[in-house]
């Protein structure tokens, strides 16, 4: 049984842990000052050996990403923290900035510091607005303990960190998109080459890493590359967050070295529901090829989940039992990502569109044999001809439930409807007594809107 690792978790049960005080007395910035004492070319070298991968889906290595910056010219270069985090399933960039922002900050220094980097931005969805105003706090705090600003802890490096709350936008989670609406423009992925390393924000050299990339960095500085890389498999190194959600008993964050199963993160959040049993899951949420019970022993790792099939992605895992119909949940996806497509380009903005019409076709029991064999087709006029990601991400669901259970496709289609009961799939009943308008807690009864002061920290 392969044992939890809490590290970027570690400090979240403590009595607020998002304060500098307690994070500073649970070793904070302990990387920060140890990095700056550092040649830059040591740090990024270290994150290379790290094996540190990109923590927002891609997986690319994170220290070869920071090494691809031109050598210095004299004019800016700037650091990216993609906090827009939206695909659906995947929570684990907001608790870290809710918890424990100083986590983020640090890691912003150290990597500022390697890449020769004097301004910042942390580009935080719009919605969440209780987390933006947890990380303006803290960077406040870290303002004014010396640690951001000029002449950081009597050093001669400088920084600024900038806080910029996102509209909402589904498709600025691409690197490119993001760094288009950082600038005011509307969030559109841009052409590549050339890559944001060469021409990025404002024109120049620019890094864009996830929040738990960047949240990494302290320990691997702080602790050493033995200790990172004695965590995770040969070419997946580390820790990193699995986020449990759907018909689980325990669900939540679980962080643990990557190469975990789903059969040992099924027994630590309890197993399924009472009484039922999986039927089909994702391994980095609703983008990538579903798995069923078959992959229970797959290995979370790049390579091993790629080898099954599917992308490990942002480890969303989604948990569904056998009273989901997939055909209903595919359509809830592929709903999304028609709505959130940017519309740039025709594969994406019209192929999402006829497969949401379809799906939704097939779900009121209109549909007909030949609508599942076009959900294929139109799936193929998609994926590699979209602009960026995101055709190729809605394409995912479908095909891979019609490869898994077009049995139940074509029970819609002969039974003309859902053969499901919907009712018994979803995770809560809904009243509409006065008791459930309110925002208390279903877990503890309290309403934590109350607290003044924790709504504005």
């Amino acid at each position: 049984m392969t044992d939890l690792t809490p590290v970027l978790s570690a400090t979240w049960g403590l009595e607020r842990s998002w304060n500098l005080d307690t994070y500073v007395a649970n070793g904070g910035y302990k990387g920060a000052t140890k990095a700056m004492a550092m040649p830059p070319g040591d740090i990024i070298q270290a994150i290379k050996d790290s094996g540190l991968r990109g923590r927002g889906g891609a997986g690319f290595p994170t220290g070869m990403k920071w090494g691809f910056l031109p050598a210095p010219d004299g004019g800016p270069r700037y650091l990216v923290v993609n906090a827009d985090e939206s695909e659906p399933g995947t929570c684990k960039d907001m608790p870290t900035l809710l918890n424990a922002p100083h986590t983020v900050i640090e890691g912003m220094i150290i990597t500022s510091f390697a890449v020769g980097c004097e301004h910042a931005f942390i580009y935080v969805r719009g919605e969440v607005i209780h987390v933006l105003r947890r990380v303006m706090k803290a960077v406040q705090e870290a303002y004014d303990a010396g640690w951001l600003g000029q002449n950081i802890q009597g050093t001669d490096f400088c920084l600024d960190i900038t806080v910029h709350a996102g509209a909402g936008a589904y498709i600025v989670g691409e690197e490119t998109a993001l760094l288009d609406s950082l600038e005011g423009r509307r969030g559109q992925p841009r052409l590549k080459p050339p890559f944001p390393a060469v021409e990025g924000l404002y024109a120049r050299p620019t890094v864009v890493n996830n929040v738990e990339t960047i949240a990494s960095v302290p320990s691997i500085i702080d602790k050493g590359v033995d200790w990172f890389t004695s965590m995770g498999t040969e070419k997946s190194k580390g820790m990193g967050f699995f986020s449990l959600s759907g018909h689980v008993k325990r669900p939540g964050q679980y962080e643990a070295p990557l190469g975990i199963t789903l059969r040992e993160l099924l027994e630590m959040a309890g197993g399924m529901r009472d009484g039922h049993e999986l039927k089909f899951w994702t391994p980095g949420g609703s983008s990538t090829p579903m798995f069923t019970q078959d992959q229970l022993d797959t290995p979370l790792d790049y390579e091993s989940v790629g080898a099954a099939g599917s992308m490990l992605g942002t480890r969303a895992l989604q948990i569904f039992d056998e009273t989901t119909c997939v055909v209903r949940a595919v359509e809830r996806w592929t709903e999304f990502y028609k709505h959130e497509s940017c519309g740039k380009c025709t594969p994406c903005r019209e192929g999402t569109y006829w497969l949401e019409l379809i799906l939704r076709r097939l779900e009121a029991g209109h549909g007909t044999m030949a609508d599942i064999d076009q959900l294929l087709a139109t799936c193929d006029s998609i994926a590699g001809r979209a602009f960026c990601a995101l055709g190729d991400g809605a394409t995912s669901p479908v095909v891979s439930s019609v490869k898994l259970f077009r049995e139940e496709f074509e029970r819609h289609v002969d039974e003309a409807g859902c053969p499901f009961d919907h009712a018994k799939s979803a995770l809560f009943e809904y009243s509409t007594s006065a008791d459930s308008l309110t925002g208390a807690d279903p877990l503890t009864g309290t309403d934590p809107l109350t607290d003044a002061e924790e709504a504005h920290a």
